[in-house]
């Protein structure tokens, strides 16, 4: 699938994805900053990946873990810090909930900080178990 607006294209086909730039992107977050190259990749193919490109240039990356029935898991949404405040995550999100594997699943995440950015997509804080 793929989803385009303005010059920006997403994309769920996981040979566009530069793993080096999701490596970079990743290791620039507070949660995936100590994640190998071995695991990022490992995480990719066992999820639904999601690349925001530009100019053939991959500027975001995200990635969903679903049963494509009941539940789905958002993960890893990051956009290079040079193109956001554009809208750019918006537009990620918006497409990642309209993919058919996945827009009538019931959607979860975890996020220490950005709460008013996933409420407007009617995503709740509610307590969860958790398991280290």
């Amino acid at each position: 699938m793929e989803w385009v607006q303005e010059n920006v294209l997403i994309s769920d086909d996981k040979s566009k994805i530069d793993i080096e730039k999701v490596c970079q992107l990743l290791r620039d977050t507070y949660w995936a900053n100590d994640r190998s190259v071995d695991i990022i990749q490992k995480s990719m193919d066992h999820s639904i990946v999601f690349g925001v490109y530009t100019d053939e240039k991959q500027i975001g990356f995200a990635r969903v873990i679903s049963d494509q029935a009941v539940f789905s898991w958002l993960l890893d949404v990051v956009i290079d810090p040079e193109y956001q405040g554009k809208t750019i995550g918006t537009f990620l999100v918006e497409s990642i909930l309209k993919h058919p594997a996945v827009e009538h699943t019931k959607f979860a995440l975890a996020t220490k900080d950005a709460h008013s950015f996933y409420e407007k997509f009617d995503f709740m804080e509610r307590a969860a178990m958790t398991r280290n």
